[in-house]
């Protein structure tokens, strides 16, 4: 019987058999799947959907696909959003959007005739507010002047730190 030693810094180095790697297609695809059960949970239509977007823009995007880029694209206001990094006001409704999908509302703290905050200030309010309801606001860094995430189930946390590392999805919960 082979013995498998432990390594804490690669929990998920066990998942798939040594011939295969994550940029393997199955494997790829099986990991993405698993993202988008997380990021869509109670919700494997809504992951269907999304996983069948991401199949085909990975067919087509050729040799080295930007997976990150491709996951995010495929989410993008239906289970994640991605806006600019200034624009509050994308933010908020991207964030209301997302939460709504789980019956729960953000308050923002504004008035009607307010200026919205900046958008760090943002983010840490919603990740407070979603961490009180036991959900869990993920951030990507995007490499761009952007703002990118998800929101998960707290008690998925781990195992969503476990498939973004995995896809190359460099994401941490809160507004990082």
């Amino acid at each position: 019987m082979p013995s498998h030693d432990y390594d804490p810094d690669d929990n998920f180095g066990q998942a798939f058999h040594p011939q295969s790697g994550v940029d393997d297609d199955d494997a790829l695809e099986t990991v993405a799947w698993q993202f988008l059960l997380l990021v869509n949970p109670d919700d494997e239509d809504a992951a269907l959907q999304q996983f069948g977007a991401f199949r085909q823009a990975l067919e087509e995007s050729g040799d080295d696909p930007d997976v990150p880029g491709l996951l995010r694209d495929c989410i993008d206001w239906k289970a994640g959003f991605h806006v600019a990094e200034d624009d509050a006001q994308g933010l908020m409704e991207a964030l209301d959007e997302l939460a709504g999908r789980w019956r729960l509302r953000i308050d923002w703290g504004l008035d009607d005739d307010d200026a919205p905050p900046d958008t760090s200030t943002l983010l840490h309010a919603a990740f407070a507010q979603l961490r009180e309801r036991h959900y869990t606001l993920w951030t990507l860094e995007t490499g761009e002047a952007t703002l990118a995430g998800w929101i998960t189930r707290e008690r998925d946390e781990e195992a969503m730190h476990l498939v973004a590392a995995a896809l190359g999805l460099p994401a941490r919960p809160g507004a990082g």
